[in-house]
């Protein structure tokens, strides 16, 4: 990754506001990523492809897209729940494309209402289209196991559960692996236990982490998978997030904490804590009845702190 140490990727744009009520102005969106690319977020979810009729909040994803890619250095990704989804990615020309399928059937049933042999079927004819255009209009595609640590319907996820969908997302041809811990279910062990296998069986394909912090496990969980070698997060800033299919999930692991986490242990991010901590203010002013979380906004910077780009 060149000048920086480990990728930290904002999702708040799409699991942040996808169970916010009312709808956050397309302009402030716009302002949100413009100002995270500025202070060094080098990769953002800016939407999801679902339909609008189904998420209202993402009614404005065509022009959110579209300003996205014009932010020079900016890795503009989307969730996209099946081929259709896909479609709309492919001609808005995103970078990325995040397909997300539950390791719990049950999660998976509920969340997009199929078996999760269906939605390997999908992501197969997902990955046949892209490889089907032309070599410069390729999108990434990541898998996204969901419910990867534990499932709200289904308690704890067997570890060989896991291993297996991952083996099938590498073997389909996704160019990443995300392993989620949705509920925020998993403990530092149990992270170890599950990104190890899914380490040992993909081989060179990239996999990144997407924790949430719904019991307090949230940062300890990325210090476990720092330790099996993951060197990409997803966070929201101000812990914004929630699965509408997962009862009592709470937000992801905060954005502003997650790097000042990293920072202080030595390892470049890119980002710019103090331009980052500023980026709140636009949620603050649109998301009045939400609470906004993170304990390096209430604490502020130590005193005389040195971020590690300075200490290298």
């Amino acid at each position: 990754m060149g000048d920086i140490d480990v990728m930290v990727r904002e999702v708040g744009l799409r699991d942040g506001l996808q169970l916010v009520k009312d709808f956050f102005p397309t302009a402030d969106k716009l302002a949100w990523i413009e100002a995270e690319a500025a202070a060094g977020v080098r990769e953002i979810e800016v939407t999801s492809l679902v339909p609008p009729r189904l998420a209202p909040q993402f009614v404005d994803a065509e022009e959110v897209a579209r300003r996205a890619l014009a932010i020079p250095g900016l890795t503009v990704t989307a969730l996209i729940p099946n081929l259709k989804g896909a479609e709309r990615g492919f001609a808005l020309g995103v970078h990325k494309m995040n397909f997300v399928m539950s390791v719990s059937r049950t999660h998976n049933l509920k969340n997009v209402r199929r078996e999760r042999e269906v939605s390997l079927a999908d992501l197969k004819r997902i990955v046949e289209a892209r490889n089907a255009l032309a070599a410069a209009k390729r999108p990434l595609i990541a898998g996204g196991l969901s419910t990867a640590l534990g499932c709200s319907y289904e308690g704890r996820v067997p570890v060989e559960d896991v291993r297996r969908y991952a083996a099938a997302y590498a073997a389909i041809g996704v160019d990443e692996v995300m392993v989620a811990d949705t509920v925020g279910y998993g403990d530092p062990a149990q992270v170890r236990a599950v990104f190890k296998a899914v380490l040992a069986e993909v081989g060179r394909i990239p996999v990144g982490a997407h924790f949430h912090d719904t019991r307090g496990t949230g940062l300890a969980n990325v210090a476990a998978a720092l330790d099996c070698g993951v060197r990409a997060f997803d966070a929201t800033l101000a812990g914004l997030g929630g699965c509408p299919y997962a009862p009592g999930a709470s937000g992801n692991v905060v954005m502003d904490d997650l790097v000042f986490m990293l920072d202080s242990m030595g390892l470049r991010t890119g980002v710019d804590l103090e331009k980052l901590l500023a980026v709140r203010r636009i949620l603050e002013r649109n998301l009045a009845g939400t609470e906004l979380h993170g304990a390096l906004a209430r604490a502020g910077l130590p005193r005389n702190y040195v971020p590690a780009a300075a200490r290298a």
